[in-house]
């Protein structure tokens, strides 16, 4: 086996690994292995045998897919992670480094394969990263070495004499998700495509495995059938037929799920409240700068002199909060600026909230000391970082590459909406309490925000997607789990479509809806299964 350190820059070891499924058994041996070498704790696995049985009786046959993590060349994990805990080695190897891991879970979200995970013991990230301890003396993988029928291969693409490569270029392969353009680096020869797909195949009926029964809920990705939450079927019947029969996967063949790992969705209610927070301390700024701007505001009043910056203010500190609650290991958030990935949106989005922070704090040192020469300026500071603070989110759910809801081009200027909505609703109760006569201005803001809002809401809904993937995510929005915090939220938010009309009560409504949808659109996102 050769060893990167005997190779020039030009023939630099690129690791790739094949996995053979017309030999492979599915004995679970690779699994055992891993967990064995690398301590793997119960509930969580780096490497899995998926089986899947296709066809009906008495047609029908077991396949298996080997899932682990894709050694991905592109590899968005590493371009999520902000401090670089996760990284792609110069022979290829996706490794990671737990000493620095803040537990964001980021990479998680931005892995296509659902191949990441936080280990319960350390609380750190972690995946399969190719025994690369072993080789790096120059031994072969756990898995490699202990699989009985030798259906698990490793070799260097770079080197044509090897195993991986010859097979790789002289018999048809597969990769997981090509769509994704990650250049994964993990072969499968011989895999079904039922295996392959993660939506192809139906979960079985109350979600009974053939070893187990596996556990649905909030938080927790349903494999198979995401819409139909793994309900009972009518006969069992694996095509859907009879009466309450299992909905379909994404494939015509009949292929039902036998054997599958529980994954749980990395982002749980905190991020959800976490988008409103965020869009009420941008919305409260922008909203007050933007009434200043078209005359509505008095520039020496009380909402612009210092209530729209205290509002603001006071929201952006919970959303740190809420941003800090959320990390496996919050002691370690000064890493963020310490050691920055400069590609990962969190790490540009905690240097955008810093600055528009620092803008809302002069702004109120200048309210209190008496500068009232200060806001105006400080205005052309502000309105970037607080349109930017109510933006980057899109970009961060863009990182996540496996969350085909979330790649959506209207997705920046939809939170930007949001933050307006947010911001000047939660403005309504200080203007009715503190300056009446920027009321009727506040209130046709939140009026205008809201109808943009649910404009672009039912343009996202009702076009046609462009994957089978948000299909689905979709559907779950709308008429899954999460259907009536959708529809709750837009019924809210259309109350507020009269705030002219109805006056303050208009704001705490909009704000219930927004947060409702917030909380629909973000677990819906990472509803379907990945693996």
């Amino acid at each position: 086996m050769p060893e990167p350190a005997t190779r020039s820059a030009e023939q630099q070891v690129r690791w790739a690994k094949l996995i053979d499924h017309d030999r492979c058994i599915g004995c679970h041996a690779c699994t055992t292995a891993c967990k064995s070498e690398n301590e793997v704790p119960l509930s969580v696995t780096r490497t899995y045998v998926k089986y899947v049985d296709v066809g009906v009786f008495p047609q029908s046959r077991r396949a298996f897919q080997v899932t682990r993590c894709n050694q991905c060349e592109l590899a968005p994990c590493a371009t999520a992670c902000p401090t670089g805990a996760m990284f792609r080695r110069a022979d290829g190897i996706v490794d990671f480094d737990k000493s620095i891991c803040i537990g964001c879970k980021a990479c998680i979200a931005a892995c296509p394969y659902d191949a990441i995970f936080i280990n319960p013991e350390d609380h750190s990230a972690e995946k399969c990263n190719f025994c690369a301890h072993r080789l790096d003396v120059g031994l072969e993988p756990a898995c490699v070495v202990v699989c009985p029928v030798e259906a698990i291969l490793i070799g260097d693409l770079n080197e044509p004499g090897s195993k991986v490569a010859q097979t790789a270029s002289r018999h048809p392969v597969s990769v997981r998700r090509p769509e994704k353009e990650t250049h994964p680096k993990l072969f499968y020869r011989g895999a079904h495509q039922a295996t392959l797909d993660p939506i192809a195949a139906k979960r079985p009926a109350g979600g009974a495995f053939m070893w187990s029964e596996q556990q649905t809920g909030p938080g927790l990705v349903v494999s198979g059938d995401p819409g139909g939450n793994g309900r009972p079927g009518g006969n069992g019947d694996p095509r859907g037929n009879g009466s309450g029969g299992i909905e379909r996967g994404n494939s015509s063949a009949a292929a039902i799920l036998a054997y599958d790992v529980a994954h749980r969705a990395p982002w749980d209610w905190r991020v959800s409240l976490y988008t409103l927070t965020k869009g009420i301390a941008a919305g409260a700024y922008l909203s007050a700068a933007l009434l200043l701007l078209i005359g509505v505001l008095d520039s020496g009043g009380p909402m612009w002199g210092w209530a729209a910056a205290a509002v603001a203010t006071v929201f952006l500190a919970l959303t740190g909060g809420l941003l800090l609650w959320d990390l496996e290991h919050p002691a370690r958030f000064y890493m963020i600026f310490t050691r920055p990935q400069w590609k990962s949106w969190l790490v540009r989005g905690a240097f955008i909230i810093s600055g528009f922070g620092a803008v809302l704090a002069l702004h109120l040192l200048a309210a209190f000391a008496g500068w009232s020469w200060l806001p105006r300026p400080l205005l052309w500071l502000g309105l970037p970082l607080g349109a930017l603070t109510a933006i980057y989110t899109a970009y961060l759910f863009a990182q996540a590459k496996g969350r085909d809801l979330w790649q959506n081009p209207l997705l920046p200027p939809h939170f930007l909406v949001q933050a307006l909505l947010a911001g000047s609703a939660a403005l309504v109760p200080v203007a009715a309490a503190l300056e009446p006569a920027a009321l009727p201005g506040l209130l046709w803001l939140l009026s205008a925000s809201s109808l943009v809002h649910l404009l672009m809401v039912a343009g996202e809904t009702t076009v046609t997607h462009g994957t089978a993937h948000a299909h689905l995510a979709l559907r779950e929005l709308t008429a899954g789990r999460y259907g009536a915090y959708f529809w709750t939220g837009a019924v809210l938010v259309a109350i507020a479509v009269v705030a002219p009309w109805i006056g303050p009560a208009a704001g705490a409504s909009a704000l219930v809806g927004l947060l409702a949808f917030e909380h629909a659109y973000v677990q819906a996102g990472q509803s379907v299964p990945l693996a």
